[in-house]
Protein backbone atom coordinates (compact mmCIF):
# COMPACT_ATOMS: atom_id res chain seq x y z
CA UNK A 1 0.00 0.00 0.00
CA UNK A 2 2.94 2.44 0.61
CA UNK A 3 4.65 1.59 -2.73
CA UNK A 4 1.16 2.43 -4.39
CA UNK A 5 1.30 5.67 -2.77
CA UNK A 6 5.16 6.60 -3.49
CA UNK A 7 4.20 5.45 -6.86
CA UNK A 8 1.57 7.83 -7.23
CA UNK A 9 2.92 10.80 -5.89
CA UNK A 10 6.45 9.71 -8.75
CA UNK A 11 3.78 10.27 -11.26
CA UNK A 12 2.39 13.14 -10.22
CA UNK A 13 5.92 15.03 -9.77
CA UNK A 14 6.29 13.19 -13.58
CA UNK A 15 3.22 15.20 -14.93
CA UNK A 16 3.78 18.41 -13.00
CA UNK A 17 7.38 18.30 -14.31
CA UNK A 18 6.16 17.36 -18.36
CA UNK A 19 3.48 20.01 -18.16
CA UNK A 20 5.62 23.06 -17.22
CA UNK A 21 8.22 21.86 -19.72
CA UNK A 22 5.82 21.79 -22.15
CA UNK A 23 3.81 24.53 -21.49
CA UNK A 24 7.12 27.02 -21.87
CA UNK A 25 7.23 25.62 -25.64
CA UNK A 26 4.28 26.62 -27.00
CA UNK A 27 3.60 28.88 -29.77
CA UNK A 28 -0.17 28.59 -30.99
CA UNK A 29 -3.92 28.38 -29.18
CA UNK A 30 -3.68 25.25 -31.02
CA UNK A 31 -0.66 23.47 -29.50
CA UNK A 32 -2.49 25.20 -25.62
CA UNK A 33 -5.64 22.69 -26.40
CA UNK A 34 -3.50 20.05 -26.65
CA UNK A 35 -1.31 20.34 -23.56
CA UNK A 36 -5.15 21.43 -22.05
CA UNK A 37 -6.38 17.57 -23.64
CA UNK A 38 -3.46 15.62 -23.06
CA UNK A 39 -3.38 16.28 -19.02
CA UNK A 40 -7.30 17.57 -17.92
CA UNK A 41 -9.00 16.28 -21.02
CA UNK A 42 -11.83 13.47 -20.86
CA UNK A 43 -9.11 10.97 -21.53
CA UNK A 44 -5.87 12.81 -19.45
CA UNK A 45 -3.52 11.63 -17.45
CA UNK A 46 -5.10 12.86 -14.47
CA UNK A 47 -8.33 12.45 -15.28
CA UNK A 48 -7.81 8.78 -15.54
CA UNK A 49 -5.66 9.27 -12.25
CA UNK A 50 -8.85 10.29 -10.39
CA UNK A 51 -11.01 7.74 -12.30
CA UNK A 52 -8.67 4.83 -10.50
CA UNK A 53 -8.76 6.04 -7.24
CA UNK A 54 -11.48 3.60 -6.75
CA UNK A 55 -9.27 0.92 -6.58
CA UNK A 56 -7.67 2.48 -3.58
CA UNK A 57 -8.32 1.50 0.20
CA UNK A 58 -10.84 3.75 1.65
CA UNK A 59 -7.94 4.92 3.98
CA UNK A 60 -5.56 5.96 0.69
CA UNK A 61 -8.53 7.43 -1.49
CA UNK A 62 -8.79 10.98 0.33
CA UNK A 63 -5.32 11.55 0.44
CA UNK A 64 -4.47 10.40 -3.19
CA UNK A 65 -7.16 12.40 -4.54
CA UNK A 66 -6.52 15.53 -2.65
CA UNK A 67 -3.00 15.43 -4.32
CA UNK A 68 -4.43 14.80 -7.81
CA UNK A 69 -7.02 17.59 -7.75
CA UNK A 70 -4.36 20.03 -6.44
CA UNK A 71 -2.34 19.51 -9.58
CA UNK A 72 -5.16 19.69 -11.88
CA UNK A 73 -6.52 22.91 -10.40
CA UNK A 74 -2.85 24.29 -10.59
CA UNK A 75 -2.31 23.36 -14.10
CA UNK A 76 -6.00 24.77 -14.95
CA UNK A 77 -4.79 27.71 -13.22
CA UNK A 78 -2.13 28.32 -15.70
CA UNK A 79 -3.77 26.90 -18.31
CA UNK A 80 -6.43 30.21 -18.32
CA UNK A 81 -3.32 32.55 -17.59
CA UNK A 82 -1.82 31.58 -21.00
CA UNK A 83 -4.68 31.30 -22.92
CA UNK A 84 -5.33 34.60 -22.27
CA UNK A 85 -1.96 36.20 -23.35
CA UNK A 86 -2.88 34.54 -26.41
CA UNK A 87 -5.98 35.77 -26.79
CA UNK A 88 -4.99 39.14 -25.83
CA UNK A 89 -1.74 39.26 -28.17
CA UNK A 90 -4.48 38.15 -30.84
CA UNK A 91 -6.30 41.08 -30.35
CA UNK A 92 -3.25 43.21 -30.30
CA UNK A 93 -2.84 42.34 -34.10
CA UNK A 94 -3.33 45.00 -36.92
CA UNK A 95 -2.95 44.92 -40.26
CA UNK A 96 -0.83 47.91 -41.03
CA UNK A 97 -1.63 48.42 -44.53
CA UNK A 98 -5.33 49.22 -43.53
CA UNK A 99 -6.71 53.18 -43.52
CA UNK A 100 -6.81 54.49 -40.01
CA UNK A 101 -9.84 54.43 -38.13
CA UNK A 102 -11.13 58.33 -36.82
CA UNK A 103 -13.42 58.94 -34.15
CA UNK A 104 -15.58 61.70 -34.23
CA UNK A 105 -15.36 64.37 -31.89
CA UNK A 106 -18.37 65.96 -30.21
CA UNK A 107 -19.09 69.59 -29.71
CA UNK A 108 -20.85 72.07 -27.90
CA UNK A 109 -24.74 72.14 -28.45
CA UNK A 110 -25.76 75.78 -30.08
CA UNK A 111 -27.42 76.84 -27.56
CA UNK A 112 -24.33 76.54 -25.14
CA UNK A 113 -22.28 77.98 -27.59
CA UNK A 114 -24.25 81.44 -27.76
CA UNK A 115 -24.29 81.06 -23.84
CA UNK A 116 -20.70 81.05 -23.56
CA UNK A 117 -20.45 84.12 -25.91
CA UNK A 118 -22.66 86.04 -24.16
CA UNK A 119 -21.36 85.48 -20.95
CA UNK A 120 -17.20 86.02 -22.37
CA UNK A 121 -18.84 89.68 -23.85
CA UNK A 122 -19.67 90.72 -20.48
CA UNK A 123 -17.04 89.21 -18.47
CA UNK A 124 -15.08 91.49 -20.91
CA UNK A 125 -17.21 94.14 -19.16
CA UNK A 126 -16.67 93.21 -16.22
CA UNK A 127 -19.09 91.43 -15.25
CA UNK A 128 -19.59 88.46 -12.93
CA UNK A 129 -20.98 85.22 -13.96
CA UNK A 130 -23.93 84.04 -11.16
CA UNK A 131 -25.51 80.39 -11.32
CA UNK A 132 -29.29 80.49 -10.05
CA UNK A 133 -31.41 77.32 -8.56
CA UNK A 134 -33.81 76.31 -10.89
CA UNK A 135 -36.42 75.41 -8.19
CA UNK A 136 -37.75 78.66 -6.37
CA UNK A 137 -40.34 80.23 -4.04
CA UNK A 138 -43.06 82.68 -4.90
CA UNK A 139 -41.00 85.15 -3.00
CA UNK A 140 -38.13 85.21 -5.28
CA UNK A 141 -40.10 84.66 -8.16
CA UNK A 142 -42.62 87.10 -7.53
CA UNK A 143 -43.08 89.39 -4.71
CA UNK A 144 -39.55 90.67 -4.02
CA UNK A 145 -39.65 91.30 -8.11
CA UNK A 146 -42.96 93.93 -7.52
CA UNK A 147 -45.10 91.53 -9.17
CA UNK A 148 -48.24 91.16 -7.01
CA UNK A 149 -50.58 88.35 -6.04
CA UNK A 150 -53.10 89.30 -9.03
CA UNK A 151 -50.53 89.57 -11.85
CA UNK A 152 -51.52 86.84 -14.68
CA UNK A 153 -48.05 85.79 -14.41
CA UNK A 154 -48.99 84.15 -11.14
CA UNK A 155 -51.84 81.97 -12.28
CA UNK A 156 -51.37 78.19 -12.24
CA UNK A 157 -52.14 78.20 -16.06
CA UNK A 158 -48.45 80.10 -16.51
CA UNK A 159 -46.61 78.69 -13.85
CA UNK A 160 -45.01 75.33 -13.00
CA UNK A 161 -46.16 75.02 -9.50
CA UNK A 162 -44.09 72.09 -7.31
CA UNK A 163 -45.58 72.44 -3.72
CA UNK A 164 -48.04 74.57 -2.15
CA UNK A 165 -47.68 74.98 1.20
CA UNK A 166 -44.09 75.59 0.97
CA UNK A 167 -45.18 77.91 -2.05
CA UNK A 168 -41.90 76.18 -4.25
CA UNK A 169 -41.91 76.40 -8.24
CA UNK A 170 -40.19 75.94 -10.94
CA UNK A 171 -38.44 79.61 -11.85
CA UNK A 172 -40.42 81.07 -14.87
CA UNK A 173 -37.74 83.92 -15.07
CA UNK A 174 -33.61 83.85 -13.99
CA UNK A 175 -34.62 87.07 -12.38
CA UNK A 176 -34.97 85.24 -9.19
CA UNK A 177 -31.15 85.59 -9.12
CA UNK A 178 -30.58 89.66 -9.21
CA UNK A 179 -32.99 89.05 -5.73
CA UNK A 180 -30.74 86.33 -4.43
CA UNK A 181 -27.33 88.16 -4.94
CA UNK A 182 -28.59 91.58 -3.19
CA UNK A 183 -29.58 90.20 -0.20
CA UNK A 184 -26.44 88.65 0.36
CA UNK A 185 -24.30 91.32 -1.42
CA UNK A 186 -23.60 94.84 -1.11
CA UNK A 187 -23.13 97.32 -4.32
CA UNK A 188 -21.14 97.71 -6.46
CA UNK A 189 -22.19 94.80 -8.31
CA UNK A 190 -21.72 93.38 -12.26
CA UNK A 191 -23.67 90.30 -12.71
CA UNK A 192 -24.63 87.74 -15.68
CA UNK A 193 -26.59 84.79 -14.98
CA UNK A 194 -27.78 82.26 -17.70
CA UNK A 195 -29.75 78.83 -16.60
CA UNK A 196 -33.01 77.26 -17.67
CA UNK A 197 -36.68 78.99 -16.83
CA UNK A 198 -39.89 76.94 -17.08
CA UNK A 199 -43.44 78.32 -18.49
CA UNK A 200 -46.07 75.76 -19.47
CA UNK A 201 -46.52 77.41 -22.92
CA UNK A 202 -47.96 75.29 -25.50
CA UNK A 203 -44.64 73.65 -27.87
CA UNK A 204 -44.45 75.37 -31.56
CA UNK A 205 -42.57 77.11 -33.51
CA UNK A 206 -41.66 79.99 -31.17
CA UNK A 207 -42.17 78.75 -28.19
CA UNK A 208 -41.00 75.85 -25.41
CA UNK A 209 -42.21 75.03 -22.01
CA UNK A 210 -38.36 74.64 -21.29
CA UNK A 211 -36.09 77.35 -22.56
CA UNK A 212 -33.21 79.87 -21.52
CA UNK A 213 -32.64 82.99 -20.23
CA UNK A 214 -29.65 85.40 -19.33
CA UNK A 215 -30.47 87.84 -16.75
CA UNK A 216 -28.10 91.02 -16.25
CA UNK A 217 -27.82 93.92 -14.18
CA UNK A 218 -25.94 96.57 -12.44
CA UNK A 219 -25.93 98.48 -8.90
CA UNK A 220 -24.30 101.36 -7.81
CA UNK A 221 -24.10 105.09 -6.99
CA UNK A 222 -25.61 107.01 -10.05
CA UNK A 223 -25.87 104.28 -12.56
CA UNK A 224 -28.41 105.97 -15.41
CA UNK A 225 -30.57 105.14 -18.19
CA UNK A 226 -27.21 105.65 -20.34
CA UNK A 227 -25.29 103.39 -18.81
CA UNK A 228 -27.47 100.93 -19.65
CA UNK A 229 -27.86 101.73 -23.29
CA UNK A 230 -23.68 101.89 -23.90
CA UNK A 231 -23.48 98.71 -22.28
CA UNK A 232 -26.86 96.78 -24.57
CA UNK A 233 -25.23 98.71 -27.65
CA UNK A 234 -21.68 97.17 -27.01
CA UNK A 235 -22.94 93.69 -26.18
CA UNK A 236 -24.95 93.75 -29.46
CA UNK A 237 -22.19 95.09 -31.51
CA UNK A 238 -20.00 92.11 -30.23
CA UNK A 239 -22.50 89.85 -30.33
CA UNK A 240 -23.95 90.84 -34.12
CA UNK A 241 -21.71 93.26 -35.95
CA UNK A 242 -20.90 96.78 -35.94
CA UNK A 243 -23.48 97.51 -38.51
CA UNK A 244 -26.52 96.55 -36.16
CA UNK A 245 -28.11 98.77 -35.06
CA UNK A 246 -30.46 99.33 -31.73
CA UNK A 247 -33.43 101.51 -30.41
CA UNK A 248 -35.18 101.17 -26.98
CA UNK A 249 -38.96 100.85 -27.60
CA UNK A 250 -41.24 102.04 -23.67
CA UNK A 251 -43.03 98.95 -22.54
CA UNK A 252 -43.78 97.85 -19.08
CA UNK A 253 -42.06 95.47 -16.85
CA UNK A 254 -43.37 95.26 -12.75
CA UNK A 255 -39.43 95.13 -11.71
CA UNK A 256 -38.17 98.26 -13.38
CA UNK A 257 -39.11 101.89 -14.15
CA UNK A 258 -38.43 103.10 -16.71
CA UNK A 259 -39.02 100.16 -18.91
CA UNK A 260 -38.03 99.07 -22.54
CA UNK A 261 -37.63 96.64 -25.09
CA UNK A 262 -34.71 96.32 -27.02
CA UNK A 263 -34.86 95.86 -31.03
CA UNK A 264 -32.06 95.37 -33.30
CA UNK A 265 -31.99 96.09 -37.10
CA UNK A 266 -33.17 93.15 -38.85
CA UNK A 267 -29.96 91.03 -39.80
CA UNK A 268 -31.68 89.17 -43.18
CA UNK A 269 -32.83 92.64 -44.38
CA UNK A 270 -30.56 95.31 -42.58
CA UNK A 271 -33.63 97.03 -41.91
CA UNK A 272 -35.49 97.28 -44.74
CA UNK A 273 -38.08 95.06 -44.12
CA UNK A 274 -38.58 91.60 -45.13
CA UNK A 275 -40.93 88.43 -44.02
CA UNK A 276 -38.76 87.42 -40.90
CA UNK A 277 -39.03 90.65 -39.58
CA UNK A 278 -42.77 91.24 -40.84
CA UNK A 279 -41.43 94.61 -42.81
CA UNK A 280 -41.15 96.50 -40.01
CA UNK A 281 -36.83 96.19 -40.03
CA UNK A 282 -36.31 95.40 -36.58
CA UNK A 283 -36.52 92.27 -34.39
CA UNK A 284 -37.11 92.59 -30.68
CA UNK A 285 -34.23 90.96 -29.01
CA UNK A 286 -34.59 91.58 -25.18
CA UNK A 287 -36.36 93.61 -22.41
CA UNK A 288 -34.47 96.33 -20.04
CA UNK A 289 -35.42 98.78 -17.63
CA UNK A 290 -33.83 100.78 -14.28
CA UNK A 291 -34.13 98.74 -11.52
CA UNK A 292 -37.81 99.77 -9.41
CA UNK A 293 -37.27 101.25 -5.91
CA UNK A 294 -39.33 98.59 -4.39
CA UNK A 295 -36.78 96.25 -5.64
CA UNK A 296 -34.41 97.64 -3.92
CA UNK A 297 -36.31 98.10 -0.59
CA UNK A 298 -37.22 94.29 -0.89
CA UNK A 299 -33.59 93.31 -0.43
CA UNK A 300 -32.71 96.28 1.86
CA UNK A 301 -31.00 98.98 -0.50
CA UNK A 302 -31.94 102.55 -0.18
CA UNK A 303 -32.86 103.60 -3.17
CA UNK A 304 -32.41 107.41 -2.79
CA UNK A 305 -28.59 106.01 -2.46
CA UNK A 306 -28.20 103.49 -5.22
CA UNK A 307 -29.20 102.83 -8.27
CA UNK A 308 -28.99 100.36 -10.91
CA UNK A 309 -30.45 98.42 -14.39
CA UNK A 310 -31.76 95.00 -15.35
CA UNK A 311 -32.08 93.20 -18.05
CA UNK A 312 -32.88 89.96 -19.46
CA UNK A 313 -32.61 88.01 -23.10
CA UNK A 314 -33.99 84.66 -24.69
CA UNK A 315 -30.90 82.53 -25.48
CA UNK A 316 -33.06 80.72 -27.75
CA UNK A 317 -34.00 84.14 -29.75
CA UNK A 318 -30.63 85.29 -29.93
CA UNK A 319 -29.48 82.02 -30.99
CA UNK A 320 -32.67 81.86 -33.57
CA UNK A 321 -31.43 84.94 -34.83
CA UNK A 322 -27.48 84.61 -35.12
CA UNK A 323 -27.73 81.24 -36.65
CA UNK A 324 -31.00 81.83 -39.02
CA UNK A 325 -33.18 79.01 -37.02
CA UNK A 326 -36.79 79.55 -37.75
CA UNK A 327 -38.28 76.88 -35.11
CA UNK A 328 -37.24 76.57 -31.86
CA UNK A 329 -38.48 73.24 -31.60
CA UNK A 330 -35.26 72.22 -33.01
CA UNK A 331 -32.74 72.69 -30.16
CA UNK A 332 -34.26 70.06 -27.98
CA UNK A 333 -34.95 67.58 -30.29
CA UNK A 334 -31.59 66.17 -30.73
CA UNK A 335 -31.35 65.10 -34.30
CA UNK A 336 -27.95 64.31 -34.53
CA UNK A 337 -28.51 65.90 -38.56
CA UNK A 338 -29.10 69.49 -37.43
CA UNK A 339 -26.34 69.83 -34.64
CA UNK A 340 -23.84 68.59 -36.59
CA UNK A 341 -24.30 72.13 -38.33
CA UNK A 342 -22.34 73.75 -35.50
Amino acid sequence: MERDRRGIKERLDKIREEFFAQIKEISSPVQMQEIKARYIGRKGELTQLLKGLKDLSPDERPHIGRLVNDLKKEIQSFIQQVSLSFSFLQGKKEDITLPGVFSSLGHLHPLTQVINQIEDIFKRLNFRVVEGQEIEDEYHNFEALNIPLDHPSRDAFDTFYLSSPEHLLLRSQTSTVQIRVMEKEKPPLRIISAGRVFRPDATDASHSCVFHQVEGFMVDKEVSLANLKAILAEFISQMFGEEVKMRFRAHYFPFTEPSAEVDISCLLCKGRGCSVCASKGWLEILGAGMIHPRVFEKVGYDPEKVSGFAFGMGVERIAMLKFNIQDIRLFFENDIRFLQQF
